[in-house]
Order: C-alpha cells, then structure tokens, then sequence
C-alpha cells in the first residue's frame, strides 16, 4: 500500500528501535522478537479490545469496561508496550516521558521539522 501524500507521517522511531515519538512522548514500541503470527494476532486482540471499551462505555456498562480494559492492558503487556522492558541491557524504561527531557532529547532535536 502507498502512502497518500496528504497521509500523515510514520511517527520517529528512536534509534535503539525502543520507542516511538508522538506528539513530544516517547511511546514503547512492541517486542522485535515477536513472530509476525503472533504479533498480528496480538494486535487484532488488542484492536478487539479497544473496540469493547467502546461499546462498554456507549452503553453505560462498568463491568464491560472494566473487563474490555483489562483485555487491552493483557494484549499491550503480551506486545511489551506495558510491563517490564524487553531489552535486557539495564537502560531504564522512558515509556511517556516527554522526549525533549528524555536520554534522546539531542536526537530528537536534531530530527528534520515537518
């Protein structure tokens, strides 16, 4: 699939491949050493489970959400978007810092303005 030009831009992925940026905040990026099969199929959990919350919340149902949500926190733990680190070389975890006061604020500041 090509991308549209009026399509906005892959976010910045940082060098070490641990994090994307959007909108200024480091976001953990899924485990690389997940197969593509499961990947995929963690991913489709995980949109299912952001679609019920949804739902719960158009039809005023706590308990839904409450479940829906908690399917969404397993599916982002299962990818590494949650939880302890994949990397296991000690750096610390940013996950939802701000970039520019995070360990890549001299990458990111040098990243083309778009």
């Amino acid at each position: 699939m090509t991308r549209r030009d009026d399509a906005p831009a892959a976010p910045p992925v940082t060098p070490d491949g641990r994090y994307l940026v959007v909108r200024g905040r480091l976001w953990r990026r899924a485990r690389p050493d997940l197969p593509a099969a499961e990947r995929e199929r963690l991913v489709a959990a995980l949109m299912a489970a952001r679609r019920a919350v949804g739902q719960a919340l158009r039809a005023a149902d706590p308990a839904a959400e409450r479940r829906a949500r908690d399917a969404v926190d397993a599916a982002k733990r299962a990818l590494g978007e949650r939880g302890p680190p994949w990397w296991t070389d000690g750096a610390p975890d940013e996950n939802r810092r701000l970039v520019a006061r995070s360990s890549y604020a001299a990458w990111h500041a040098r990243l083309p303005v778009t």
